[in-house]
């Protein structure tokens, strides 16, 4: 069968595509991630799964568009309700393009990820998918995260410290107190030493 397989980043889709390829399914990978931000860490993520595709091979289709005002419009800044918000969006896309392009079924990679709420992403892929007429494919891969990381390192790929949206990312270094310039120290002890040597 033909599967439109939605691709978060390139660590978490090394697996699930193989899984999906060794199950006699014919994949073909989406990065369809507007929720990604700022735009470096978008660029980042893309290339990623770029070089990815090059290395399995896979063929996939992406969407190279910024999407800020497409993530924002779309989404409650609440979580959890900005996370259903962000998988529906996502989901959505993947499902209508699949579709479009005449795929048996759509999955995601999201169902990979230690870090996802695994059981919305079930129940929104599933409602997407009676909603547009296409089945969502759904499998239980996050035992196989892990091994995917590690196969990502190894192949040098781009690992994220963080979800994807501006919110997640904000989540994840608000306590950090890293100085932006010199990588390392908290924040106070350099603006204190800048201040010593004016």
């Amino acid at each position: 069968m033909k599967v439109l397989l939605h691709i978060c980043c390139a660590a978490c889709a090394i697996e699930p595509f193989e899984a999906l390829s060794a199950q006699g399914h014919e994949v073909t990978g989406l990065f369809f991630n507007p929720n990604i931000h700022p735009l470096v860490e978008f660029r980042r993520r893309l290339k990623s799964v770029k070089v990815l595709q090059e290395r399995l091979p896979m063929p996939v289709i992406f969407g190279e568009d910024y999407g800020l005002e497409v993530y924002l419009d779309a989404v409650d800044r609440h979580a959890p309700a900005r996370c259903e918000g962000c998988y529906r969006l996502r989901l959505g896309h993947t499902a209508r393009l699949a579709v479009g392009r005449g795929f048996g079924a759509f999955t995601t990679t999201l169902l990979s990820s230690t870090h996802q709420d695994h059981e919305l992403v079930r129940r929104i892929g599933e409602e997407v998918g009676e909603q547009s007429g296409v089945p969502f494919l759904y499998a239980d891969w996050r035992a196989l995260s892990e091994r995917g990381h590690e196969r990502a390192r190894a192949m040098r790929l781009y690992m994220q410290g963080y979800c994807g949206c501006i919110f997640s990312e904000w989540e994840r270094f608000r306590d950090t107190g890293l100085h932006l310039y010199r990588g390392s120290g908290p924040l106070r002890e350099v603006e204190g030493e800048a201040d010593a040597q004016r």
